[in-house]
């Protein structure tokens, strides 16, 4: 039977769809305007016939039949039907009005408010002016041991003005300029990227190619950054447009007590908890020329009264603030001499680590920064006042910050060996346990350390009582890990480690005697599971500190971790680290970006009967943190609601990696990663993951249920 070559002599439509051939009106086909079918009918994209001059379509003929149904009667039957997987084929066919119903559907599961364990949500802050800058800054070492340099002088840009203090209730007249126009914005493009107003979209025409999610394009700042990045490729070339960031988009979450500290770009803004009123909005830093790369907060100084310490680090410099009552106070700029990669306080002291070889550190008593040489640090922990250093000369060394700084005539900040790993194993995760003993003496006798090594044994070593006068004692060694062990923690009920490959997890129920660790019966294997995390090829140097998957929690109640499977996401999978079990599902109420996150346990108010509450906190790439109660869905009653144990599901996984291009180079360096075509598939993942992807596809026997 041939078709005529024109459609005007006949309204009879033949199709072939997948192989499956369909018979309807041209009329059926074309009451929607603007949609593929009347573009495929106008001649207007290019068209393919079978043996016998029918329109062939290359999609799934299952779903093509309920389309086709819909156009015939206006009704559809949604049993048995997935329907993001029809809204996917119905956007293929620009079939609006079905896409809309399949849109609401889908909607009628998902709030705004969120669902019982959304718990909060701050709006985006005010981007802080950049102010230029009239003096010459000679940033060095503001004092060691009291040795000024030659100029020590900051620029009016490194100390603020009171003037210049965001406070929740007043501004200067600069400042409200600056967030009047900042708001303006933020109402027309709340759940997207700061970027979005500089990119105008324009019509398109209609393409063969599927569509992208649109409540993915709705939300997603990912895409329009992207696609901000490969038009100034154009012009400037890609090695100008990589290190752009995002101003609004959330670099890394820190807390401590009732505070909490989020990171952007290029400033950085606090909050605080309190009883009646909530979060308020206590500090806003001045802008920052550099990209913030780590951050720190203290809130209790045993040194002072209520006063406060914030710490950032860009490259090798460290800047300091206090915050007070009377306002925020820059102490001043440091030099590490090398990139820091970590940045913390151990009680009113700020402690700044480099893998290379340096540790700094100021005091708040005698403001003195001092910068230590110690062997390669590739691990750390901190127990009461002691940091335990993990070096890869395989030994442990230890510093007792009280003492510092007891020797400055010879600059020591007292670095002492305290074990050496018996093969020599350059030490890659440690993790120190104090026994409630510990906590109550005053003499650090009773402690216990686990640590992971690069060859991927995992070692406990105790020092109690009856070891007082020699170094600790090896107590049980595991060597179930094949890959070098890049986290391990140790709790009073069980030890967990985490290897390098796909972060691969063991944990072991761990026996205890009058608060000690015992051998009788000793330590019995808990669990096995992964907790993948794809990496995209080109991230941000923040990344891993803003998205730390773990494991959270204090070492005497339930841990976690927090996985989050692609880096262009908006959901976590929170998973007990002890076996793996899923807890919860966190997903974005506004479906932005998750591009940080952060657990934390906030302190009881003062009120009668108040307790200490857990929280997640996520920061979005619209600027957002969004909190969660962390509390609630660890309680059994909470828990036995979630019918999924583990991690994803591979139809959750499918979904995820829908948002994500895998990619197939063979290069393992992280890379600039999206090029036009490929703009809307997501980030790129590094190779090693897509190998893991290929092997997870034949099922593992582990004990207990599957978990990815």
């Amino acid at each position: 039977m041939a078709v005529p070559p024109s459609f005007g002599l006949s309204d009879i439509v033949h199709l072939n769809v997948g192989g499956t051939r369909f018979s309807t009106s041209k009329q059926t086909l074309t009451w929607v305007p603007d949609s593929f079918f009347t573009a495929l009918l106008s001649n207007r994209i290019a068209s393919h016939r079978d043996e016998i001059g029918a329109l062939f379509i290359d999609r799934d003929p299952k779903l093509f039949s309920i389309i086709l149904n819909y156009l015939r009667t206006k009704d559809i039957d949604l049993k048995n039907v997935d329907l993001r997987t029809l809204r996917h084929e119905a956007e293929y066919y620009g079939i609006t009005p079905l896409v809309k119903r399949l849109m609401l559907c889908e909607d009628l599961t998902q709030s705004s408010c969120g669902d019982v364990l959304f718990y909060g949500y701050l709006p985006p802050p005010s981007i802080p002016l950049q102010e230029p800058t009239t003096v010459a800054s000679n940033v060095g070492d503001v004092s060691v041991h009291g040795r000024s340099p030659a100029n020590n002088t900051n620029s009016r840009a490194d100390v603020p003005s009171t003037s210049q203090i965001t406070t929740p209730g007043t501004s200067n007249s600069h400042n409200n300029n600056g967030q009047q126009n900042h708001k303006g914005v933020l109402n027309s493009h709340m759940r997207n990227s700061s970027l979005d107003y500089r990119i105008q979209q324009k019509g398109l025409p209609h393409s063969r190619t599927s569509s992208l999610d649109l409540r993915h394009v709705r939300n997603n700042s990912a895409d329009l950054n992207k696609l901000y990045k490969n038009d100034i490729n154009l012009v400037f070339g890609p090695q100008q447009v990589s290190s752009w960031v995002d101003p609004l988009r959330v670099q890394i979450i820190k807390a401590h007590h009732n505070w909490i500290v989020i990171a952007y770009a290029h400033f950085i803004t606090c909050y605080r908890l309190k009883d009646s009123s909530g979060w308020q909005h206590a500090f806003t830093s001045p802008h920052i020329e550099s990209v913030i790369e780590r951050v720190a907060i203290t809130s209790k100084l045993s040194t002072s009264g209520d006063v406060k310490m914030v710490a950032i680090s860009y490259g090798n410099q460290v800047r300091l603030w206090s915050i007070s009552a009377n306002g925020m106070k820059n102490i001043g700029t440091f030099n590490l001499n090398v990139r820091v990669e970590y940045l913390f306080f151990i009680g009113s002291q700020l402690v700044a680590l480099s893998p290379t070889d340096k540790i700094g550190v100021w005091h708040a008593m005698t403001h003195h920064w001092q910068i230590q040489d110690v062997v390669p640090i590739l691990s750390f922990d901190t127990a009461g006042s002691f940091l335990l250093l993990g070096c890869n000369n395989g030994s442990i060394y230890y510093i007792d910050m009280e003492k510092f700084p007891l020797r400055m005539k010879d600059n020591d900040l007292l670095v002492t060996e305290l074990y050496r790993d018996p093969n020599y194993d350059p030490i890659t995760a440690i993790s120190v346990y104090l026994t409630p003993k510990t906590s109550q003496a005053v003499c650090g006798n009773w402690i216990e350390i686990a640590y992971g090594t690069k060859s991927g044994s995992v070692r406990v070593i105790v020092q109690h009582p009856e070891t007082v006068g020699h170094g600790p004692q090896l107590f049980q060694t595991f060597t179930v890990h094949q890959s070098s062990v890049t986290k391990v923690t140790l709790s009073e009920k069980y030890l967990v480690s985490v290897c390098s490959e796909y972060n691969h997890v063991r944990s072991w129920a761990v026996t205890r005697f009058r608060g000690m660790i015992s051998t009788q019966p000793g330590s019995t294997p808990e669990a096995s599971f992964k907790i993948v995390s794809l990496e995209a090829i080109e991230s941000c140097i923040s990344y891993n500190a803003g998205n730390d998957f773990g494991p959270f929690g204090e070492q005497d109640d339930e841990q976690v971790f927090v996985q989050k499977v692609v880096p262009e996401t908006d959901q976590l999978f929170v998973r007990l680290a002890s076996n793996g079990k899923r807890v919860c599902v966190i997903k974005s109420v506004d479906g932005s970006i998750i591009s940080s996150f952060y657990v934390h346990e906030c302190e009881g108010s003062s009120r009668m009967g108040s307790r200490p509450r857990r929280f997640i906190f996520t920061g979005h790439s619209n600027g957002t943190i969004q909190m969660w109660d962390l509390t609630t869905a660890l309680e059994p009653s909470f828990s036995s609601t979630q019918n999924v144990s583990g991690g994803p599901t591979p139809e959750e996984l499918w979904k995820l990696l829908d948002q994500c291009d895998l990619s197939n180079s063979h290069s393992s360096t992280p890379c600039i990663s999206p090029c036009p075509s490929l703009i809307s598939t997501g980030p790129s993942i590094k190779t090693s993951n897509v190998l893991f992807l290929n092997q997870s596809q034949s099922t593992e026997a582990t004990p207990g249920p599957s978990q990815v």
